[in-house]
């Protein structure tokens, strides 16, 4: 069901500092800083030959990233995300087999403009799983 590895995403106290270490320390390619207030962070994504690392960064106090840089203060991973041909196939076989969409189920659109859902990590080994449609 699940494809490729699309990217694993990074809590980062600082967004400049972290985007600054992989471009310049790395020498990766990063792109630019993009607020997503739907989601409640700012993403840069860093780009890699199979895959992609995305920084997060809180869009305000209610922020997920918040909360979860308040237990992480230095930041970590965060989520992996995978990819999927057709979401709501999905997430109903996920949900069929017990496994929890968080939210309201329905898939929200990503930082990619494609149509993602969250799984509660509790169901897949303490890590928390996106899975985005391609």
């Amino acid at each position: 069901m699940i494809g490729r590895l699309n990217h694993v995403a990074i809590a980062v106290p600082d967004l400049e500092a972290a985007r600054r270490q992989y471009r310049d320390v790395l020498g990766a390619t990063v792109s630019e800083a993009e607020d997503l207030p739907e989601h409640g962070v700012s993403v840069v994504f860093v780009s890699l030959d199979n895959t992609k690392i995305e920084l997060l960064h809180p869009l305000g106090e209610k922020s997920p990233i918040a909360r979860f840089l308040e237990k992480n203060p230095d930041g970590g991973m965060h989520h992996v995300c995978y990819e999927v041909e057709d979401i709501i196939a999905a997430r109903d076989r996920l949900k069929a087999q017990g496994a929890r969409v968080l939210g309201d189920g329905e898939p929200k659109i990503g930082a990619h403009g494609k149509p993602v859902l969250f799984l509660h990590p509790k169901d897949f080994n303490g890590t928390l799983v996106e899975l985005e449609q391609v």
